[in-house]
């Protein structure tokens, strides 16, 4: 057996650094996450050739001392955490105490930084784990560390970085959870020169949103808030007609951390069951709080997973946010008209934004300098600085030309009133003390009205949501279910006519037309009449029952069940073993094939035997409700249309068909009449 050796602090180290440095945006994370806990309120993030060459992160936060800089360089020293106990109460990002030993240990690094009581900063360079050079200086408040050639002393590592676009968009995608995560904070992110987002710090998460995804997905947002036992979940989810085709925008955030987590993934789907598309998948941004003692975030070398002491809570914490946040919106999607795109249009060009660089003043040419300027002084008889009494500056006033062109604002006129727009600040001109000569004549002052902040109106009737929600309550048999509404004066439905024999027409109010899928509409209040359990009124007694052969696991699970099958409104004789003979069935399938409908049934019933009310039931309430539904081309006359869009309409549930496809469009006059030129 070869003889056991100790490795050498070098080989131990860069042996470390692989378990935190894995590419540079790791590096960013960790450097990032110390400036959040330095509390730093302007970030900023430059990249050059994917961070392989130089990255550099800038911050003004608390910045260290003279002393303390050497130790942040050693492996396990932080100022997070003294005792065993501080690891049950874990508030900061980063606690380890390994990254800037990490990143020291196979970059060349360079730091400034200086405390804001302090006289002098402090410049110190790193290579590899050792120390070049350790000196005091001028520079300002914060700290700056900038890392050069990554993984230069690991050539092997270097070999399996990938392209520099690609390392650049895995920096860009850590920052952009950061800055979600932390909206207090204004980041800047620089990417070859150019600036690749910018967020404004102003503390709402939906103006950093807006700075990460862009206006269109900020757009489609809906609001969500919510408590329970406990753990407290707010941000926003996207409507589920604007679901995307992965989950690369589930973003998740527990105690300020971004984190990857299956379970609250899966509850966030569960929500929209039978909202969206099959292969769509909903994005979100949520925010989790719980108590730090809930839940363990020191199972991964990189702190992307946690794992939680109680799973249920929050698995159900999260489901009930996103199903009352879609129940509270509506979910009534304006008709979309697209312009043409413009395929001559120039595209404007970016321009590149200098290099800046942060200067250094080593403390012996700051004495220099201040000892030249007090002979100076001297010699020309002037008082020293620190004798010469200043006033407080005032600024002159400001005089604005206002151009004597139209000023217009641009909206969209799809999806405008889903939410408004970022808050425009009130502009006012300011009074000139004297004229003011202008290339133009000044014909008129614009000043900008405030817009409103639209607040939901307040709805009576509603219940959010909770544990005891979905648990099923006796009804009384003759009485239908009453449908989900929101309404308080329900507005005024006139039908109109067809389109193509599939789409409804119709006018609310004078003020709205809307477009409804008959067929997926019909769809969905035949399934959510089936989900409800209460279809024994619409049950019919047959005169000849159908005789229907099953296997013997089916026939036990179709007999397991009776109770349920008769809430759906079917009754079945189980004398004739192994046929079973349906006597009664909903009367809005009975012109299907019963005995496939039957034999689907008891495969469903077979398959989550131990198990009714899954997911699987739901597959086949679908098939019955798409086989027994209205169908395109069907003729209806406009009594049956106007029944049919009223339910639509009023009822909150029939928003999208069983499958995720949108119901009904809306389409306001106003709109319409900016089509055409009327406005």
């Amino acid at each position: 057996m070869p003889q056991i050796n100790l490795l050498s602090k070098e080989v131990s180290e860069l042996i470390a650094a692989g378990e935190v440095i894995e590419r540079p945006s790791s590096v960013i994370k960790e450097l990032v996450e110390n400036s959040i806990d330095a509390g730093a309120r302007h970030i900023v993030v430059e990249l050059k050739n994917g961070g392989s060459t130089y990255m550099r992160v800038t911050d003004d936060g608390c910045g260290m001392s003279f002393e303390d800089v050497p130790k942040a360089f050693l492996r396990h020293a932080t100022s997070k955490i003294n005792l065993k106990e501080d690891l049950d109460n874990i508030l900061t990002l980063g606690f380890r105490g390994e990254a800037l030993a990490s990143v020291a240990a196979v970059s060349r690094v360079e730091l400034m930084t200086k405390q804001k009581d302090a006289v002098y900063g402090t410049l110190y360079n790193i290579e590899g784990s050792e120390e070049k050079s350790h000196e005091k200086g001028g520079c300002p408040d914060g700290t700056t560390i900038i890392i050069r050639d990554l993984f230069y002393n690991v050539p092997a590592r270097q070999k399996f970085m990938k392209k520099d676009v690609t390392e650049a968009n895995a920096v860009s995608q850590i920052l952009q959870k950061i800055t979600m995560s932390h909206p207090d904070i204004a980041f800047k992110f620089i990417r070859d020169n150019r600036v690749d987002f910018n967020s404004s710090g102003d503390g709402e998460l939906f103006s950093a949103v807006y700075a990460v995804y862009g206006r269109d997905f900020a757009r489609d947002l809906i609001p969500v808030e919510y408590d329970y036992n406990g753990v407290k979940v707010s941000g926003f989810t996207v409507k589920p007609l604007y679901s995307k085709n992965n989950r690369a925008f589930q973003n998740f955030f527990v105690n300020g951390r971004y984190v990857r987590t299956r379970l609250c993934s899966a509850a966030l789907e569960n929500a929209y069951t039978n909202m969206i598309m099959t292969g769509k998948f909903p994005a979100c941004v949520l925010m989790l709080e719980l108590s730090p003692a809930a839940m363990d975030v020191n199972i991964h070398p990189t702190k992307a997973e946690v794992r939680f002491t109680d799973e249920k809570t929050v698995s159900d914490a999260v489901y009930y946010a996103v199903k009352n946040a879609l129940m509270n919106d509506g979910l009534i999607y304006e008709f979309e008209l697209k312009p043409r795109p413009d395929w001559n249009k120039p595209v404007p060009e970016q321009e590149e934004i200098k290099q800046q660089e942060f200067m250094f003043t080593p403390v012996k040419d700051i004495a220099e300098t201040e000892r030249k300027l007090a002979q100076q002084e001297q010699e020309s008889g002037i008082a020293p600085i620190s004798e010469i009494k200043t006033e407080p500056l005032t600024a002159p006033p400001v005089h604005h030309a206002v151009d004597e062109r139209p000023i217009t604002v641009d909206v969209p006129p799809s999806r405008a009133f889903d939410r408004p727009a970022a808050p425009v600040s009130e502009i006012k001109p300011v009074a000139a003390e004297e004229p003011v000569e202008t290339a133009e004549p000044v014909k008129a002052e614009v000043q900008a009205e405030p817009v409103p902040e639209e607040k939901p109106a307040a709805v009576e009737g509603f219940r959010y949501l909770n544990s005891n929600s979905f648990v099923q309550k006796e009804l009384p048999e003759e009485k239908p279910s009453e449908p989900v509404s929101v309404w308080t004066e329900k507005p005024k439905i006139k039908v109109i006519g067809e389109a193509f024999g599939v789409y409804i027409i119709a006018e609310i109010d004078d003020k709205q037309m809307i477009m409804i899928d008959k067929h997926a509409a019909h769809e969905r209040i035949i399934f959510e009449r089936l989900k409800s359990r209460n279809c024994r009124q619409y049950s019919q007694m047959l005169m000849q029952g159908v005789k229907v052969l099953l296997t013997a696991d089916e026939f036990s699970a179709l007999e397991a069940n009776q109770e349920l099958l008769g809430d759906l409104g079917f009754e079945f004789d189980f004398s004739q073993r192994p046929c079973v003979v349906a006597t009664a069935v909903p009367t809005f399938i009975m012109e299907l094939d019963m005995e496939e409908i039957i034999s689907e049934l008891a495969e469903n019933f077979r398959l989550c035997l131990h198990d009714p009310q899954s997911h699987a039931l739901d597959d086949i309430l679908h098939t019955v409700a798409c086989k027994s539904a209205i169908r395109g081309n069907d003729r209806n006359d406009i009594k049956e249309l106007q029944s049919l869009a009223e339910q639509v309409y009023y009822d909150e549930r029939i928003r999208h068909c069983p499958h995720g496809r949108p119901v009904m469009f809306t389409m306001t006059k106003s709109n319409i009449e900016h089509q055409f030129g009327r406005t």
